[in-house]
């Protein structure tokens, strides 16, 4: 069963990116012996349809995954990512998309738990059908709220995705909250927080505001695919801000970053951001 609440953006440049960390986060965690969580605070329904629905609206998958669908000369990481889109695509025609919760599901070993928390009902009972594995635990509630009740897990290892719609100035504010609190209950925790690049002061701000949080340890990357549109309209890139990252992110997307504003940039205007603290 599949969901198409989310295709209109599923496998766009933006998923590019956050999918690529995800993974990349995972398997770090996954090199010691002991058991860790993944927890998503806003899941959506994990597997989405790219040759039906919404999906064929806009289209935003064929400047996304579908620019690297076929190339043989993609950097390890994002080979990595790319084969995990092929292993839900084995005829090799691209026509599903396997949101953060399938990708996430998929680096985990026996030991490991995901934590998958769905706002949206129907969603959430999308969710459910979709993913069956004991591993996993899917809760329709707000991820905010749920992460005071999670933290620390009991592995005291854990990756916190946190990527909302960001369709409302509360989602901002919101991200910020969530964070100070989770940092006091689980300061060692790993958090991933997707952002939009958007003409909105409050989607231009964010990254500063986290960069203030409490934390030694954070990097940040952003891929912007094209310049902004004179009427502000649409996003433009996205960013993902890391807190206590593996020292070796920053390497592994010094060797990506170039290439993907060469493969994903549609103007002048594509660049990228990469910045880290480590202390």
């Amino acid at each position: 069963m599949l969901s198409y609440r989310h295709a209109f953006h599923a496998g766009n440049h933006a998923d590019v990116l956050k999918h690529l960390l995800l993974i990349q986060l995972s398997r770090h965690l996954g090199q010691k012996d002991k058991p860790f969580w993944i927890i998503d605070t806003h899941a959506g329904a994990g597997l989405y349809s790219l040759d039906a629905g919404y999906a064929t609206q806009l289209k935003e998958y064929e400047s996304g995954i579908g620019r690297l669908w076929q190339r043989k000369d993609l950097p390890p990481a994002l080979a990595e990512y790319v084969s995990r889109v092929h292993a839900v695509n084995p005829d090799g025609t691209l026509r599903y998309y396997p949101g953060s919760p399938w990708l996430a599901l998929q680096t985990l070993r026996a030991q490991d738990r995901l934590r998958l928390f769905e706002l949206h009902s129907s969603d959430s009972r999308i969710l459910q059908d979709n993913f069956t594995d004991k591993r996993v635990a899917i809760t329709t509630a707000n991820g905010f709220d749920a992460l005071k009740a999670l933290l620390p897990p009991p592995p005291r290892r854990a990756l916190v995705l946190i990527d909302p719609s960001y369709e409302t100035r509360d989602d901002y504010q919101h991200v910020i909250a969530a964070l100070k609190d989770s940092l006091t209950r689980f300061a060692t925790g790993t958090y991933a927080i997707w952002y939009p690049q958007l003409a909105k002061p409050e989607a231009r701000q964010l990254p500063e505001k986290l960069k203030r949080l409490p934390v030694k340890n954070w990097l940040h990357v952003a891929l912007t695919v094209h310049a902004p549109s004179p009427d502000g309209f649409g996003m433009h890139g996205s960013g993902m801000f890391v807190i206590n990252p593996p020292w070796t992110l920053h390497k592994t997307l010094t060797e990506i970053m170039p290439y993907l504003v060469q493969k994903l940039g549609q103007d002048e205007g594509a660049s990228f951001i990469l910045e880290q603290e480590m202390q």
